[in-house]
């Protein structure tokens, strides 16, 4: 069995009297393709906050990449790659210029930056972009970018907080075959995203809903479980179950 990469067990993250997350438990492994899913207000960009090492929990035990979430948040963000709702890189500069600062935050030196630059150019056939202002570029290639920047460095795991959200289906497709890659390079990927059809694309996908972990399977079995030919319809049972 593969390693759990993240480990989370009765996870409660409070905001004064709101309970944000309620007693979450679950782990992720090594290479796997984790989605979380949940509608706005469910309580998933605060755990993501937690499991990357940005917020501490207010109880609870989590571990990420082997470090503790409370004690090490520092140590867990050296360790992991994040890509963020919104464009993540800086517009005024090149592309090449992005790669190279991130490169540099990441802690890698500069010999493998060029090196790496070089190889990431080339892989997304970038190199008629490479002193183009990132600002030029169609969403669509930034977005590949952004990925790729984020795993510049092989981390453990990287987290993508709805990574697809506006760009066209081909370049959505594109896109998950990037996280496919990674996943097959032990990259482990913890997606969050609004597209239900994504959804199936997740090895395991668990759904929030007021703060609390109310499914949690693979694709395949979760439509079993509610009888559903979709994971959209999954959801919308889970969501309401009072239409059913």
């Amino acid at each position: 069995m593969k390693e759990a990469v993240i480990s989370v067990k009765n996870l409660v993250k409070k905001f004064g009297n709101f309970t944000a997350n309620d007693d979450l438990n679950f782990e992720v492994y090594e290479g796997e393709i984790f989605g979380f899913l949940g509608a706005n207000g469910a309580g998933k960009t605060t755990a993501i906050r937690i499991l990357s090492g940005l917020s501490a929990p207010t109880s609870g035990d989590v571990t990420v990449a082997g470090y503790n979430a409370k004690k090490q948040p520092e140590q867990i963000k050296k360790n992991i790659g994040y890509m963020c709702q919104k464009f993540s890189l800086y517009e005024d500069l090149t592309v090449k210029e992005n790669i190279m600062l991130y490169g540099g935050i990441y802690g890698l030196k500069k010999a493998l930056i060029r090196e790496r630059t070089d190889l990431l150019l080339e892989k997304l056939n970038f190199r008629e972009y490479g002193d183009r202002l990132i600002s030029d570029l169609p969403l669509g290639l930034r977005q590949k970018l952004a990925f790729s920047v984020a795993v510049l460095h092989e981390p453990k795991i990287v987290f993508l907080d709805e990574p697809t959200g506006g760009v066209d289906p081909i370049t959505r497709r594109q896109f998950w075959e990037m996280i496919y890659e990674a996943a097959g390079r032990g990259i482990t990927v913890f997606v969050t995203t609004h597209y239900m059809d994504e959804a199936e694309y997740c090895d395991r996908i668990s759904i929030m809903s007021e703060g609390k972990i109310v499914a949690l399977d693979t694709p395949a079995d979760l439509k079993k479980q509610y009888h559903a030919a979709s994971v959209e319809e999954v959801f919308v049972k889970i969501a309401r179950p009072g239409n059913n």
